[in-house]
């Protein structure tokens, strides 16, 4: 019997039929929607007159959009507001679970299917946003897809996917002092480039990987699409039972223990094949930063941006615009640099161990006065146990605010923007020109990165602060 990948385990289960020389039909476990792709995908159905195949599959909630203040207010925004109303409107007609703003079970999709245990070991799950990538943190084959693919997923509860081939990333060796997730998957993404990993889906290995919280592993398959790569999966473990039990809609009693034991099956088999293998050693990742436009545009925050000739000659002139832009000079140390604006959230980085962090490292010390700081909880259940441990307490102490859940600066889609010309650190997963704001310039960090910046006011390596 051939050996597997986790990979090919979890697809070749959920295949229902294969083209010959083409794509597969896979079969979706669970499709997670929100306001802004959604609404021509139902505007597709309806005009076709067909039902939402099978809405008990299906969850969703608002969160690029939405304002993270005064959610208790109609929304200002008219688009925002009238793609959050057609979400609604389009749950209500089909049957589909909608957690809207103020419920209890609010937030940013990629963080809600984790907490409330919809996200599994073992299962196929679909969203139209490309960070769907975060669920395979539990061992489940989890990829964005685009509206017209949504409208599919709503009308067959299956997908035609042509089957991605395999890299293992392996990191073994123990992660330094100060060193976390994010500080990980950048070093990977800085490594092997924004366009190392594509066409392949990877599965992440290795003592370092398997010593991260699930918090942790979310954040590394979050951007595992960065890399290029269709999706990112970590084998379940205790870690990941652990985490599990007991939450909302996962297997509860003897039903959970039966369902350990089918999720302790899914590992890759030793001698398994896979396309590519890389090795990393935990010892040389340190905190990281990105400089550039691009998340492979990374580099140690003790270190130096790299000097023109140290840059592949194909992507000098993409190097050189891309530093013009930031207004930073090549070789420059990348300490140092004020900072005006901090955002802590996201799909990458919202979930309450982020925030813990955040404010075990601002207690007893205050914001620099020139920075503005948005921390912004993934999730209502989030923003509620933020609350609950008195964090909201010691950021206010710190002179930071606790915002409400929703995708906010990430996007900026809604009303948190970097103005232009404005330095921001943000734990978000994505730099790209403007892509927080018109103008805006976003380096990419760690939690502990962006609080560092914020009480320093410059960028600041975390080490020396801890």
């Amino acid at each position: 019997m051939a050996k597997k990948t986790l990979f090919d385990k979890i697809w070749d289960k959920h295949v229902v039929d294969e083209i010959k020389g083409g794509p597969s039909v896979l079969y979706i476990d669970r499709h997670l929607v929100h306001e802004v792709t959604s609404p021509q995908a139902f505007a597709g159905i309806e005009s076709r007159g067909i039902p939402v195949s099978r809405p008990e599959n299906t969850v969703a909630t608002p969160d690029h959009n939405v304002p993270t203040i005064d959610q208790h207010l109609p929304i200002k925004d008219q688009l925002s507001r009238f793609q959050v109303n057609k979400l609604t409107e389009n749950c209500e007609k089909h049957g589909i679970t909608l957690y809207g703003l103020n419920h209890p079970y609010h937030g940013i999709v990629h963080v809600i299917g984790p907490e409330l245990g919809i996200t599994q070991p073992g299962l196929t799950m679909v969203c139209g946003d490309s960070h769907t990538s975060t669920h395979g943190a539990f061992g489940s084959v989890a990829f964005g897809i685009g509206t017209s693919e949504v409208e599919m997923v709503l009308a067959t509860q299956c997908i035609l996917q042509p089957k991605p081939k395999k890299m293992r990333i392996t990191v073994d060796g123990e992660l330094s002092a100060g060193v976390t997730a994010k500080d990980v998957v950048l070093y990977i993404i800085a490594k092997i480039s924004t366009s190392g990993g594509t066409g392949y889906f990877i599965e992440y290995a290795g003592s370092a990987i398997r010593s991260l919280s699930m918090e942790g592993r979310m954040t590394v398959c979050n951007m595992s699409i960065e890399s290029g790569a269709r999706g990112g999966l970590i084998a379940p473990d205790e870690t990941t039972f652990k985490y599990m039990k007991g939450r909302v809609f996962a297997p509860a009693g003897s039903d959970f223990d039966q369902a350990v034991e089918e999720w302790k099956l899914l590992k890759s088999d030793s001698n398994a094949t896979f396309d590519k293998e890389l090795h990393f050693d935990a010892t040389d990742i340190e905190p990281m930063i990105t400089y550039g436009t691009n998340p492979g545009m990374g580099a140690k925050i003790a270190g130096k941006i790299p000097a023109v000739e140290e840059v592949e000659a194909g992507n000098r002139e993409s190097y050189e615009k891309s530093l013009a832009y930031m207004g930073f000079n090549p070789g420059s140390p990348i300490a140092g640099r004020k900072v005006d604006y901090v955002f802590v959230g996201s799909c990458t980085n919202g979930r309450i161990e982020d925030l813990r962090e955040v404010a075990q490292f601002v207690k007893g010390r205050k914001k620099a006065e020139h920075v503005t700081a948005w921390i912004v909880p993934g999730s209502k259940q989030v923003e509620e146990q933020a609350h609950k441990e008195g964090i909201s307490q010691t950021l206010d102490a710190a002179g930071f605010k606790l915002r409400q859940p929703g995708c906010s600066a990430c996007l900026a889609m809604n009303d948190d923007k970097i103005p232009e010309g404005m330095l921001a650190v943000a734990t978000s997963n994505r730099n790209f020109e403007g892509r927080q704001g018109p103008g805006s310039r976003t380096m990419l960090a760690s939690p502990l990165t962006a609080a560092a910046a914020a009480i320093s006011g410059v960028v600041t390596d975390p080490r020396t602060l801890l």
